[in-house]
C-alpha cells in the first residue's frame, strides 16, 4: 500500500519530500543551499528556516545528507535544502555521496544559493564549483557570507568574477543583509502562498547505535538513497527529514515524516565537536517525534547501549516500536525468534508495551509492515478515553479499597480522571495527604488500563493528587 517516495502523476514523476508536498500544484519552490565545506552554509539554512534545524561548527564537513525546511517571507513559502560541502575530486567514500546528495538537491531546485567565504575570498575550489554551476542553466545567486562589517562587506564584489549578476553580501550569523537576500529570493521564485497542510503528520524519530542500518531502512522505506549510507560507523550526524504517503490499515491517507537521527554512543567513546553534538542533537529530535522506532542489529545482538538509548525515547514519552534488523543474517531454527525476543525483554523491562518486529532493510523483508504499525502507535498515544467508560473502569478495578502504599498510612483511591494524551496520563485523586502509592499499585493501575483500552506502543503516565 505504500506510495514510497515517489508516485506517476499524468506521466511525470513527483516525489514526495520534506517539502511536505505530493503534486506538482502542491509544491513549493525549492531553493538549494551549495557551496564548499565550512563557508557557513548550514548557518544560513537555519537563519532562513528560523531554527536550529542543521548542526552547526568550526569543524568542516559536518552536514553530509540534504536537510530540508520550510522559510516564508512576505506571505510567500519556500522550501530550502541544506546540503554538504562539494569536494568535486574527493575519491573518498563519504564525499562522493556528499556530491551525490548535492546533485539531488540542485536537480529539484529552482534557485541555487552558492555559499563563498568573503574573508577567505576566491579560492580554486570556489572558481571550479562556479563553472560547473554555470553549466546547470538555472539561476543562482552568490552569497558572499561572513560579512560581518562594512569594511568586509566591500571585499564582496570581487565575486562577481565568477560572471553572475546577483552578487549578496550577508552575515547569517549576525543576520547583516538577509532579508535583501529574502527579497530577491521570493521575487525570483513562482508564487506559493504560505498554507497549512492539511494533512495531518506522524514524526517518527529512526534510533539506535551508530551502524544498525537507520538511513538504510529510510532508504528502503522510500524507494531511493535519500540518506548516505556506509559501512563507517558515524555517516550521519544532522537529523535528516524525509516525508512520504502512504496509507493506514483502514485506506486512510497517512504521512510520515522519517527523522534519520545520528548513532548514539556510550560519552566515552563520542570523538570530537561534531559527533558529540550530533549525540545532544539527536536526543532532540527524539523529543520532537511522536513515535520512536528503536533499530537493534540482530547479528551483534542486544547491548546495555540499546537498553539506555531506549530510556531515552520512553523518558520523552514517545511511542515506541522495537525494530530488529538484518534479521536475513541470522541462523535461525524454531525457538530463534522467541529467544531472541526474551532477550530483549529482559535487558528492557521498561518496555513491557513496545512491540518488536523482526526486518531486513537490505532484502525489505517485513518493511512494509512498519508504516500500519507507526499508524495505530500514534492513533494509541492520542487516544482520550470517555467519561463514561472510565468511570466504568474506576467501579470494576479501583473503587476497593486495595491500594498499597509505601507507608503504614491508609489510603483510598477517590476517583481517576485522564489528564492528557501524548503520552497519555491519568491522575489518580486519593484520600491520603503524604502517603504515596507503592510502585506495585501503579503498575497494577497501568497493567489494567492496557487491558482495557489500545494503548498500543505507548507508555503510561499516572500522577497521584490528594483530595485536600
Amino acid at each position: 500500500m505504500m506510495e514510497a517516495s515517489s508516485q506517476q502523476t499524468g506521466g511525470s514523476e513527483t516525489a514526495v519530500d520534506a517539502t511536505g508536498a505530493a503534486s506538482p500544484a502542491a509544491r513549493l519552490p525549492v531553493v538549494a543551499i551549495i557551496g564548499r565545506p565550512n563557508v557557513g552554509k548550514s548557518t544560513l539554512f537555519n537563519r532562513l528556516i528560523g531554527s536550529r534545524r542543521a548542526i552547526v561548527g568550526d569543524v568542516p564537513g559536518i552536514t553530509r545528507d540534504r536537510i530540508y525546511g520550510e522559510a516564508e517571507w512576505n506571505g510567500q513559502a519556500f522550501s530550502v535544502v541544506d546540503t554538504g560541502g562539494i569536494v568535486p575530486d574527493d575519491d573518498a567514500v563519504i564525499p562522493v555521496n556528499i556530491l551525490k546528495q548535492a546533485r539531488a538537491a540542485i536537480e529539484e531546485a529552482s534557485l541555487l544559493l552558492f555559499v563563498v567565504d568573503v574573508r577567505a575570498g576566491i579560492s580554486p575550489l570556489d572558481e571550479e564549483l562556479a563553472r560547473m554551476l554555470r553549466t546547470l542553466g538555472k539561476p543562482v545567486f552568490v552569497v558572499a557570507n561572513k560579512s560581518d562589517t562594512e569594511r568586509v562587506a566591500d571585499h564582496a564584489g570581487e565575486f562577481h568574477r565568477f560572471g553572475y549578476d546577483q552578487v549578496f553580501p550577508v552575515s547569517a550569523e549576525h543576520v547583516v543583509g538577509v532579508g535583501e537576500l529574502l527579497d530577491a529570493v521570493v521575487e525570483l521564485l513562482p508564487m506559493a502562498a504560505a498554507q497549512q497542510r492539511a494533512l495531518a503528520e506522524v514524526r517518527v524519530a529512526i534510533i539506535g547505535r551508530p551502524n544498525v542500518g537507520k538511513s538504510s531502512l529510510i532508504n528502503k522505506l522510500l524507494g531511493q538513497e535519500r540518506v548516505i549510507v556506509s559501512p563507517l560507523p558515524g555517516t550521519t550526524r544532522d537529523a535528516v527529514d524525509s516525508v512520504f504517503e502512504t496509507k493506514d490499515a483502514a485506506g486512510n491517507n497517512l504521512r510520515l515524516r522519517l527523522i534519520d537521527t545520528a548513532g548514539i554512543r556510550r560519552k566515552g567513546k563520542t570523538e570530537g565537536m561534531a559527533e558529540k553534538l550530533s549525540v545532544v542533537m539527536a536526543r532532540k529530535h527524539i523529543e520532537r517525534a511522536d513515535v520512536a522506532l528503536l533499530i537493534v542489529d540482530a547479528v551483534e545482538g542486544v547491548t546495555a547501549l540499546d537498553a539506555t538509548i531506549a530510556g531515552y525515547a520512553h523518558e520523552a514519552g514517545r511511542s515506541v516500536i522495537l525494530v530488529v534488523n538484518k534479521w536475513d543474517a541470522v541462523e535461525k531454527d524454531t525457538y530463534t525468534v522467541n529467544e531472541f525476543e526474551q532477550t530483549l525483554r529482559d535487558k528492557m523491562k521498561f518496555l513491557d508495551y513496545a512491540p518488536v518486529v523482526f526486518i531486513s532493510a537490505l532484502t525489505g523483508q517485513r518493511v512494509v509492515r512498519l508504516p500500519e504499525l507507526i499508524a495505530h502507535a500514534d492513533q494509541a498515544r492520542n487516544l482520550r478515553i470517555p467519561t463514561a467508560e472510565l468511570n466504568q473502569f474506576f467501579r470494576q478495578f479501583l473503587e476497593q479499597p486495595r491500594a498499597t502504599t509505601s507507608s503504614r498510612s491508609r489510603l483510598k483511591v477517590l476517583y481517576l480522571t485522564q489528564a492528557s494524551t501524548r503520552p497519555p496520563t491519568f491522575v489518580l485523586f486519593t484520600s491520603g495527604r503524604k502517603a504515596k502509592l507503592h510502585f506495585s499499585y501503579e503498575r497494577y493501575l497501568i497493567n489494567r488500563l492496557r487491558e482495557s483500552f489500545d494503548f498500543y506502543a505507548t507508555p503510561i503516565r499516572v500522577m497521584q493528587r490528594s483530595r485536600r
